[in-house]
């Protein structure tokens, strides 16, 4: 190697620079997930943003030297990579708990968040900032008003109750007086005097799952309830 190929340490220490920075952002929007007790949180958030900016800054500038030698070089190819690489990362967050799929936003935020780190690690500090902003800001405001868009979520709800005549037809109206929708019902009988019901509802806008308790607190078939 001659020493013209080493990369001067003034330009390596704005790359870190720009390798840290990403971290911080990705620790930012880390730090409103594990709040949310996600299954990715601030670490996991920091290291997908740095190793991001660190495989971006390699593949912008990493080849410089080759090229200017006149080799053929492709430097895009690494930064592809790390789309697709974290689209397998993400995929590890996605799984099905009770008919629902769970960790989607999970993964669609670490994979916006590697993008942050490519921005940044590109040299567009801003456009990358400004993104990750936009992220937790979007995060936030989405969760504390989920009915922002109006439109309803499915709700996988679990409720055991006494096996007893017509006990299916009371708890579908007693739904329905709330007007709750009954998206599917799968019922599993555990003992001759109980059977669970397996819900998947649709809540009206601006009503509270935990609403839930207090209507079904004095209903006497009803033995317990899991949201």
């Amino acid at each position: 190697m001659q020493f013209s190929d080493i990369v001067p340490i003034s330009t390596q220490l704005e790359y870190f620079l720009r390798v840290m920075l990403a971290a911080v952002f990705g620790g930012v929007i880390g730090y409103e997930r594990k709040n949310r007790l996600k299954e990715a949180g601030v670490r996991t958030h920091m290291i997908v943003c740095l190793g991001s900016a660190l495989m971006m800054v390699v593949s912008k500038y990493g080849f410089a030297d080759v090229i200017a030698q006149g080799r053929n070089a492709d430097p895009s190819r690494i930064a592809s990579q790390i789309v697709s690489g974290i689209g397998f990362l993400g995929a590890g967050m996605i799984f099905i708990q009770k008919s629902t799929v769970k960790g989607l936003t999970t993964a669609a935020g670490i994979w916006a968040t590697a993008g942050i780190g490519m921005a940044i690690g590109s040299g567009m500090y801003v456009l990358g900032m400004i993104s990750a902003i936009a992220i937790v800001v979007l995060q936030v405001t989405l969760r504390n008003h989920p009915d922002f868009f109006h439109i309803p979520t499915a709700e996988a709800m679990e409720i055991q109750v006494k096996n007893i005549p017509d006990v299916l037809n009371q708890l579908k109206l007693l739904l329905n007086q709330h007007h709750i929708r009954i998206m599917s019902v799968r019922i599993e009988k555990q003992s001759s005097s109980a059977m669970l019901v397996d819900l998947m509802v649709k809540f009206p806008p601006n009503f509270h799952p935990e609403e839930l308790l207090l209507i079904f607190n004095d209903i006497d078939y009803i033995l317990s309830i899991e949201l």
